[in-house]
């Protein structure tokens, strides 16, 4: 690594020679597998955007200049080479971000990790440098992934409207998202990666009729006055150019000297560029480039060498969710499949295979799958929308007008929801059971376990006439958690043995092992205590006011954000029954959560089991007016 170490910051790539470029590309990914395999973490796209991001910072002066990466998770590279080589830690606790990160550096402005935002950034910043004057770059970095996104069409019709304003769109064109990027834009892009450069043509026909006597200017001028519709024949990139977009490309994006090149003309231009760059997901790594499912875009921690795992996972949640949607599709001819550009991450390969003609990859739109979702619906489907829970965010106006005011039965499938871990901030699916409340006649399933998970999907599509979402944590799934009884709809994971107990624990999801061994400690407290699922948390059960007045106090425990979350719409049922029984709600506070494990986090934030217990304990403590055996303790130092 004797180049990359000598790199501190983007200035000291300016002294390197064409030789040492290649080397230093060769260092950083030898680098990045070794680190990444580790750690774990995007390595696809990174080994991608090596000569790029070299070019980028040789030509572009960060952080003057300010370059933005969409969706961030491709940022390695220039974490590398603006002085962050410590991956010790990636995505670890204390260590770097996955994404790009303002803590950590003043060449990251933006820690945008949800895709097709990065033109809507970029096209704020180049108009507040013209309106303050400011003589300096925006270079926005995207994928032919992002590009499926509205959002990103909404920026490009604006920055088309402004002719003089510098900005630089680099596509960063792989033909993937996560999977192979679908739809009318992948095609355009295929046309122009298979054709022949038309700016070469062009120069060579310059060169030639400049150099013939009397008719060879006049024939020139005349080939320039042409030469949006020439440009048409040799490479059909009219689509950026209608916008009023000036077109550079297609370019070897692992060719320093030729993406040099591009940007330097994109940099003197003085108005909106697009600079089209041809690259290769996993480039200089033979599992990566072999994977045919994507690539490597993210692994967990991996033997260089192979590739593979370095231990074995158990069954998770995605994959319980694909076997169980197979087998009711093979049930159902009605049930059809919606995906956001994700169809392996979120379990849905096995029905694609065996239902190919029943799945719609939208691309990263998820606000046009909701609506297309409702089409799918008001015709007599019932199609099943699975996506992250972070991501469903950017649909609700379209599943509270379009599917709820319509009343139509749509199944939202929300993997990752809850406390997800290393991707941090962005990527916790902890808001989904607050901006749902809301909605009405929306029925929102937690199940606790896979058993639960297969039944309330299962309950989930039966309902016609309103939105049903159904949501489940990321990773490895718990152990089976079994009901002792039922009291209306909901599960009792645990009686107290008394008849009139102490706590009402309402355990959310997969929280409920959490919730049991909380119990079992306030038991030991002398504190009894009843444990119930309500398995569907929306509506909440007719059944848990009467239920809650049995018991001296409410705690209501979820992975969610607790303003706006289940703990609230529990307190608003027991107000509206008149049930004045005291209630703690236990969730994620209304802050931004780094990244760091699910262990750590839940810990952090009490809600294991142990936390879970050192707090109920102090609340009924000071319900009987004792002290806070915690506080009693401090006052004896």
């Amino acid at each position: 690594m004797a180049l990359l170490t000598r790199i501190r910051g983007p200035r000291d790539l300016d002294r390197l020679t064409p030789d040492e470029l290649r080397e230093l590309a060769a260092e950083i990914r030898t680098f990045l597998i070794s680190s990444v395999a580790r750690t774990g973490g995007h390595l696809g796209p990174n080994l991608g955007v090596v000569e790029l991001t070299i070019a980028l910072h040789r030509v572009f002066d960060s952080p003057a200049d300010r370059i933005l990466w969409d969706t961030g998770h491709q940022s390695y590279v220039h974490k590398l080479l603006t002085g962050r080589q410590d991956f010790s830690r990636l995505r670890s606790s204390g260590g770097l971000s996955g994404y790009p990160s303002r803590a950590e550096s003043e060449h990251d402005l933006i820690e945008n990790s949800h895709a097709s935002t990065v033109l809507g950034w970029a096209d704020g910043l180049a108009k507040a440098n013209q309106l303050l004057g400011r003589d300096q770059h925006v270079v926005a970095v995207t994928g032919d992934g992002a590009l499926t996104g509205g959002m990103a069409w909404e920026a490009m019709n604006n920055i088309a409207a402004a002719k003089d304003r510098p900005l630089v769109i680099v596509v960063n064109d792989n033909e993937r998202s996560y999977s192979p990027t679908i739809g009318g834009l992948a095609s355009h892009l295929a046309t122009l990666r298979t054709t022949d450069g038309y700016e070469r043509f062009l120069t060579r026909g310059k060169e030639f009729l400049n150099r013939t006597p009397v008719v060879g200017k006049p024939l020139h001028d005349a080939l320039h006055g042409a030469k949006k519709g020439l440009k048409d024949i040799i490479a059909p990139q009219g689509m950026f150019e209608d916008l009023g977009l000036k077109y550079v490309g297609p370019i070897d994006g692992h060719d320093v000297e030729a993406l040099e090149s591009a940007f330097q003309r994109a940099k003197r231009f003085g108005g909106p560029v697009i600079v089209h760059c041809i690259t290769e997901k996993g480039r200089g790594y033979r599992p990566a480039r072999e994977d045919e499912a994507d690539q490597f875009h993210a692994v967990g921690v991996i033997h260089p060498d192979t590739g593979l795992p370095v231990a074995a996972s158990g069954a998770d949640w995605t994959s319980v969710f694909g076997e169980e949607i197979l087998k009711i599709g093979r049930e159902r001819e009605d049930i059809v499949a919606i995906t956001a550009a994700m169809l392996r991450p979120v379990g849905l390969k096995d029905f694609a295979d065996a239902f190919p003609e029943r799945v719609y990859d939208v691309g990263i739109a998820e606000q046009h799958g909701a609506v297309s979702a409702a089409g799918l619906a008001a015709s007599g489907l019932h199609p099943v929308f699975a996506v992250y829970a972070t991501f469903l965010n950017r649909a609700f106006d379209q599943l509270l007008m379009d599917v709820a005011l319509h009343r139509l039965g749509v199944t939202f499938v929300l993997d990752r929801a809850g406390i997800t871990g290393p991707d941090g901030a962005s990527h916790h699916g902890m808001w989904d059971m607050s901006i749902l409340q809301c909605v009405p006649g929306l029925r929102l399933a937690a199940p606790r376990d896979a058993e639960q998970l297969r039944l309330q999907l299962r309950e989930a599509v039966e309902v016609d006439d309103a939105p049903t979402v159904v949501r489940y944590s990321k990773g490895a799934v718990g152990p089976s958690v079994a009901a002792v009884g039922t009291e209306g709809g909901m599960d009792v994971l645990r009686e107290p043995g008394t008849d009139r107990p102490d706590v009402l624990l309402v355990s959310v999801g997969a929280l409920a092992p959490n919730c049991l061994e909380a119990a079992e400690l306030l038991e030991q407290q002398g504190i009894s205590t009843t444990v119930v699922d309500p398995r569907w948390v929306l509506p909440v059960d007719e059944a848990l006011p009467a239920l809650a007045a049995r018991h001296r106090l409410v705690v209501t425990v979820e992975d969610n954000s607790r303003a706006g979350g289940v703990g609230s719409a529990i307190a608003q049922a027991l107000r509206d029954a008149e049930v004045d029984v005291p209630l703690r709600d236990y969730g994620i506070p209304r802050r931004f959560l780094d990244h760091a494990s699910r262990k750590e986090l839940l810990e952090e934030l009490g809600l294991t089991g142990p936390g879970l217990a050192r707090q109920v304990t102090g609340v009924v403590a000071r319900l009987d007016g004792r002290l806070d055996p915690a506080t009693a303790a401090l006052g004896s130092d």
